[in-house]
Order: C-alpha cells, then sequence, then structure tokens
C-alpha cells in the first residue's frame, strides 16, 4: 500500500449552495485520517468531489464516501462525483456503489444535476 499524501481544497461551485472539494492523491486508509474530519464536518446543500486526481481508491476511501452519501441524504443533501477515473469506477461497479453514487464525467456535469 503506498503512503503517498492525499491533498484536497475547496471551492466554491457555480451555483449558490455548491462546494467543490478537489482532490489530488490516493483515498486509502494510510492517508484519510487527516481528512476525514473536515470532509465531514462540510455540509453544503450539494458537495462535488472533483477525482481527476485520485489515481486510486481503496475499500476505506469508499467507505467514507459512502458514509458521508448516507449522511447527506438523510440531511437532504447531495453528494456528486465528477472525473472519476476508470480504475475507480470499476471499483464502484463491482461494488454495486455506482447505483447510488452519481458520477458525472465533468465538474460542469455534475454542476448542472
Amino acid at each position: 500500500m503506498s503512503n503517498a499524501a492525499l491533498t484536497y481544497s475547496y471551492a466554491k461551485g457555480s451555483k449558490e449552495g455548491t462546494v467543490v472539494l478537489k482532490l489530488a492523491g490516493p483515498l486509502t486508509l494510510t492517508n484519510m485520517f487527516a481528512f476525514q474530519g473536515e470532509f465531514r464536518a462540510t455540509k453544503p446543500p450539494c458537495l462535488i468531489i472533483d477525482m481527476a486526481d485520485v489515481p486510486y481508491m481503496d475499500s476505506a476511501g469508499l467507505g467514507l464516501l459512502t458514509n458521508y452519501f448516507v449522511a447527506a441524504e438523510g440531511d437532504h443533501r447531495k453528494l456528486l462525483l465528477a472525473c472519476v477515473s476508470e480504475r475507480i469506477m470499476a471499483l464502484l461497479e463491482m461494488t454495486k456503489v455506482d447505483q447510488i453514487l452519481k458520477t458525472f464525467p465533468s465538474v460542469q456535469a455534475a454542476e448542472n444535476e
């Protein structure tokens, strides 16, 4: 398992109430702890995660996204994924999570949701 860093930044989306979270690096058990507290506390009406620079994700990363999605749905908020790589999409499909997490080819496409 890689110890590569995960970096992230937040930006306002083009629509009111939308926040774009840009991730860079793998989303794995070894690097998500420094990020998960702030991530879970981020509660805009619509959170778009830009995953263009996320080369891979393990089951812990998948669990983090799934748990956030469940909490967001319970609060009538949206979680949308943008720019998901083929490798991560394969994980979403294999685990059937692609049936609940909405993915989009670009941040702009997600903002138009």
